[in-house]
């Protein structure tokens, strides 16, 4: 009897364990191409975009408006020390973010749940 209570304990305990792993990681991979939804507020929070000094050194145009509805690629996908998952972006058609930058970062489940990002 304590034989089978400790089998189904430790069955219990697996089940659960994997159910958070799949809750961290939303099934994104390198290559997916993702959709960038509005900001909550006048920028985004969750896409890691440059400042907007350094857009402007590097010749660019700060417009947050044309990123709506863009579609990026996910280039790299790293899992930091506290769980969460950095990725890292191009835009899908080869072009540069505000003509300027190749590739952003962004926190994956914060944007995802946020709307930041979506998938296609």
């Amino acid at each position: 009897m304590k034989r089978l209570f400790l089998v189904v304990l430790f069955v219990f305990i697996y089940i659960a364990s994997s159910a958070q792993e799949s809750e961290q990681n939303p099934l994104i991979e390198v290559g997916d191409i993702l959709k960038i939804g509005p900001p909550d507020a006048t920028k985004y929070k969750y896409i890691y975009f440059p400042r907007p000094n350094f857009i402007i050194k590097k010749g660019g145009i700060i417009n947050y408006k044309k990123m709506v509805g863009s579609k990026v690629m996910v280039t790299s996908l790293k899992e930091k020390k506290d769980g969460t998952f950095r990725i890292e972006i191009k835009k899908a058609n080869g072009r540069k973010f505000f003509n300027s930058h190749v590739k952003v970062s962004a926190d994956l489940k914060n944007a995802l749940e946020s709307g930041e990002l979506s998938r296609l």
